[in-house]
C-alpha cells in the first residue's frame, strides 16, 4: 500500500492553469455504491457515492494508538501513526481504482472533532504536509448541506522525479474534519480518475 506521508513541503495559493485541470473533459463517473454509513466497507462521518466497480477498505490504524509494551513498539507504533497521518488527519479508508482499470486511490483522512479549525485551515494544513506539493488552488463547494473547500495541485516525487497532478477537497463535520484525496500514478491516470473524484464530492453527506 502506498501511503502519502510527508513532514514538510509549501503549498502556493496561485497557480497557472497546469494546477487545475479540466474535469468536464473527463466525463462523469457511473456510480457503483456508497461508503461510509454502517454496514459499509468504511465506517465514516461522511458518506459519498463510490464509482462503479471501485473498491473501499477501511485501513486499521489502531495499531499505531496501542500501548508499548517496553519491547520496542512504541517506536513502531509511531513509525505506523507517521506513515498514516498527513498534517491534522489520518488515513481512514482507501478506495482502489484498479478494479475500474486504473492506477491510483481515493483515501479518506479523519481529524479530532474540534481540532484543525475551518475546512480551508485543515486542506492547506494537509497539503503543505506533503513533500514537494505547490501551485495548490482553493476553491469553496456546496453539498449535502456541507460546505466544504477543494484543491487542485501539483506534486513532485523525489523517488520518481516527476510532477503530476493531485486533488483533494476537505469538510468539517461534527465529528471533525474529513479529507478526501485523489491521487493516481501519473497526471494522465489523475484526469482519467477525475470523475470519481467529482463523484463523491457532488453526492457528499453526513451519514
Amino acid at each position: 500500500m502506498s501511503v502519502l506521508a510527508g513532514c514538510s513541503g509549501a503549498a502556493e495559493k496561485d497557480a497557472g492553469p497546469s494546477a487545475s485541470p479540466s474535469v468536464s473533459a473527463a466525463g462523469e463517473a457511473e456510480s457503483g455504491g456508497r461508503v461510509g454509513a454502517a454496514g459499509s466497507a468504511c465506517l465514516l462521518p461522511v458518506g459519498f457515492d463510490l464509482a462503479a466497480e471501485w473498491k473501499a477498505d477501511a485501513i486499521d490504524g489502531s495499531a499505531a494508538d496501542a500501548e508499548a509494551d517496553g519491547s520496542g513498539a512504541a517506536d513502531a507504533d509511531e513509525d505506523m501513526a507517521s506513515l498514516l497521518r498527513q498534517g491534522p488527519v489520518s488515513l481512514v479508508c482507501e478506495v482502489d481504482a484498479k478494479p475500474a482499470g486504473h492506477l491510483g486511490f481515493l483515501r479518506v483522512f479523519t481529524g479530532e472533532s474540534g481540532k484543525g479549525g475551518d475546512a480551508q485551515a485543515v486542506l492547506k494544513a494537509f497539503v503543505t504536509a506533503q513533500d514537494g506539493a505547490k501551485k495548490a488552488r482553493y476553491s469553496t463547494f456546496e453539498a449535502g448541506g456541507l460546505s466544504g473547500v477543494s484543491v487542485d495541485y501539483l506534486a513532485t516525487s523525489e523517488l520518481l522525479d516527476e510532477t503530476k497532478q493531485e486533488s483533494a477537497f476537505a469538510v468539517i463535520t461534527p465529528d471533525g474534519p474529513v479529507v478526501v484525496h485523489l491521487g493516481g500514478a501519473d497526471t494522465e491516470e489523475h484526469q482519467d480518475m477525475l470523475p470519481a473524484f467529482e463523484l463523491a464530492k457532488k453526492t457528499l453527506s453526513i451519514v
